[in-house]
């Protein structure tokens, strides 16, 4: 995810935190300090209770990724955000059983966390009170360890439920999906879990209006579009799931030689439909030129640089034979619009996201045209 910073890995895990993090801790700190009317005492309450809990939100996002790796999912990195945190995985479970125990190991940390607090509170003689944070957070700002302790365990609380409703991106939304799956299929049991977390969604929202509740209406908006989401995504892996890159890439791609000039570049792409452009040694692949990094380079270097100095050696090929919906999933979460096939070193075409949304197309109404053997399509 763009614009994060690494903190620390565990297990090979990036734990980062993203730009706009610390918007939350100033957030806390007006919250529980102007807006409470304690002060100095009240923003630094705000802040180290929120530190604990983003704490929390990690160890809660390390159960799901420690879970995905038993199952051999790798994960590439854990993003804190201001809403919370997201582990960020190389594939989705293929099979319900691994979704259901991926999706639960979240809630569960939080449940162990949350044994774990009780028995230190009790040598500590800390009282969980609960009712503390249920009169409002305006009185959860007083800096002393009962204060933290009660805010700390019933946010933990909260945490886990609120993972658990039966509604997409949440955990329970995927554990809905996996018990259904078992009986009805995967897709059948997506698009019942869909609805269900949509008309959930609504009836929050519906709720928060009335209620004059507008952190309920944003949630409810955030449910809506995240199980909206999913149905698309869940569309896209069908759609794409079989289909492989030399189904889609562009065969007959300009390529330039390390040696070519910025120059020749720029009129290379001004006299041909691509902007984006491999860089080959004798037939073998050697780098990319993206647009981007073309329209950069000339602006600070000049059109009399050679290729080679600006090219990108570290965006890695694709194979033709790689399923297409792995390779569209890399490409989003990369933000990369052009990929280049290569086999054996050697270079075949590239692969754009036109490409990509070309195919999506007619698979999703003419199937039987790239799976002649599949037969008329039905749902």
């Amino acid at each position: 995810m763009g614009g994060s910073i690494r903190l620390f890995s565990v297990r090979g895990i990036d734990i980062k935190m993203h730009v706009t993090f610390p918007l939350i801790l100033i957030w806390a700190a007006f919250q529980f300090g102007l807006a409470s009317g304690r002060g100095w005492e009240g923003a630094a309450f705000g802040v180290i209770v929120t530190l604990l809990l983003f704490a929390i939100v990690v160890l809660h996002e390390l159960g799901h990724s420690f879970v995905a790796l038993r199952y051999g999912i790798p994960i590439r990195q854990i993003v804190l955000l201001p809403i919370g945190g997201v582990a960020q995985m190389g594939r989705m479970p293929d099979k319900p059983g691994q979704e259901l125990a991926v999706a639960i190991a979240g809630p569960a940390v939080n449940l162990v966390l949350g044994i774990i607090l009780v028995i230190v509170a009790i040598p500590l003689g800390v009282s969980l009170n609960l009712r503390r944070l249920m009169v409002g957070l305006q009185q959860m700002g007083q800096l002393d360890l009962n204060a933290v302790f009660s805010y700390i365990f019933a946010t933990n609380i909260f945490i886990a439920a609120f993972n658990l409703l039966p509604a997409f991106p949440m955990d329970g939304g995927r554990v809905l999906r996996a018990l259904m799956a078992t009986w009805l299929g995967s897709r059948r049991a997506t698009s019942l879990a869909v609805i269900v977390g949509q008309g959930l969604a609504f009836l929050m929202g519906f709720w928060g209006f009335f209620q004059g509740n507008l952190f309920l209406i944003l949630i409810a908006i955030f449910i809506f579009f995240g199980a909206s989401q999913e149905g698309q995504m869940s569309q896209v892996r069908r759609v794409l799931s079989g289909l492989r890159v030399d189904q889609a890439y562009t065969r007959q791609s300009h390529v330039l030689s390390p040696d070519a000039s910025l120059g020749e570049a720029v009129h290379l792409t001004l006299t041909t439909f691509q902007s984006t452009f491999a860089v080959c040694d004798s037939g073998q692949y050697v780098g990319l030129l993206p647009h981007k990094k073309l329209v950069e380079a000339m602006q600070s270097q000049g059109g009399e640089v050679p290729v080679r100095q600006v090219m990108m050696t570290d965006i890695e090929p694709v194979r033709p034979g790689e399923e297409l919906f792995k390779v569209q999933q890399r490409m989003a979460e990369s933000h990369a619009d052009t990929l280049p096939v290569v086999d054996g070193g050697r270079f075949l075409g590239l692969l754009t996201a036109q490409d990509i949304n070309e195919i999506y197309h007619i698979a999703a109404d003419h199937p039987e045209i790239l799976n002649p053997s599949a037969g008329p399509h039905t749902s």
